[in-house]
């Protein structure tokens, strides 16, 4: 079903949340645009891209949003064809584009105008809506990093371990969503996007501000991710050093007493099986033997 919201005089922004058949064909009918347009808008998980005609713009975009858990960052693709007087936003968009169609539905059944009057400052509305949700997505990651590194020196290792896996697969997972649209949106800047109102540079510089941001905050956890990472390997391997290490200088220490138990254990004459303090002597030699090698390894900081 096709809702439409008429913003000023010609400006209408049509939104889709779950193309038909029938809504695309009314689009083709009435819009003309490209099949190939069109096909892209009847499947899912399509490349980051912008298309350019003579009369419109078709724009594939992806950006991150929290599954239902909260926990895993999944794409959410935006699919918008623009042309000089409407805004068309195609499929089960994120959720900021949902929002801002609702707001801009309920202003115009209250009789109040939306604050934009043409389809470019529609679509930078859009774009700079998405830009900020995204930073507050991207702000609440690295909120996560920051309490994995307070807790890396606590006694939980399995909950560390889990909470550094499921943060570096959003951090993977945002890589790889971010990285494709960078030459999407400097074409913005560059001018090979012209769009169809004057005076538009400065507010496509600020969108791809809020790219750059977005992508360098995504490099600068990518790094502090692999940082703990190797902290937390290296803290654990240490841990596991130095409980072999106990373990072996408690064999260490026990051996030569299991040696001399097993010894005059045997059903063989052996010195001082006769005396009557044989048992006192030989416990109190094995406890000058510990005293010993404790101390020895004590010396030698072994322990």
């Amino acid at each position: 079903m096709i809702e439409t919201v008429k913003l000023g005089g010609r400006l209408k922004w049509h939104n889709i949340s779950i193309p038909s058949e029938q809504d695309l064909n009314h689009l083709d009918s009435h819009f003309h645009f490209h099949t190939l347009d069109l096909e892209d808008c009847r499947q899912s998980n399509q490349r980051p891209k912008i298309d350019v005609y003579e009369d419109y713009y078709f724009l594939i975009l992806h950006f991150p949003n929290f599954d239902k858990q909260n926990r895993f960052i999944k794409p959410k693709e935006v699919k918008i064809f623009w042309g000089e007087d409407f805004i068309i936003t195609v499929g089960k968009s994120h959720w900021a584009v949902e929002n801002l169609f609702e707001d801009a539905k309920q202003q115009e059944n209250r009789g109040e105008a939306f604050e934009v009057g043409t389809s470019d400052a529609l679509l930078y509305v859009i774009l700079e809506k998405l830009m900020t949700q995204t930073v507050y997505l991207l702000r609440k990651v690295g909120l996560e990093l920051e309490l994995i590194n307070r807790e890396l020196f606590s006694n939980r290792p399995e909950t560390i371990i889990e909470r550094l896996s499921i943060t570096r697969k959003n951090i993977i997972m945002l890589n790889t969503m971010l990285k494709p649209q960078l030459r999407v949106f400097n074409q913005f800047e560059s001018g090979n996007i012209e769009g169809f109102a004057d005076n538009m540079e400065d507010y496509w510089g600020n969108i791809l501000d809020y790219y750059n941001k977005m992508w360098d905050m995504t490099e600068d956890y990518g790094e502090l991710i692999e940082g703990l990472s190797v902290t937390f390997d290296s803290m654990q391997t240490n841990k596991t050093n130095e409980i072999m290490k106990i373990l072996t200088l408690i064999s260490s220490v026990v051996l030569p007493l299991t040696f001399l138990t097993g010894l005059y254990g045997m059903n063989v004459h052996l010195p001082l099986q006769d005396q009557d303090a044989a048992f006192w002597f030989l416990t109190g030699f094995m406890v000058v033997l510990v005293i010993v090698m404790v101390a020895y390894f004590k010396k030698k900081h072994w322990m």
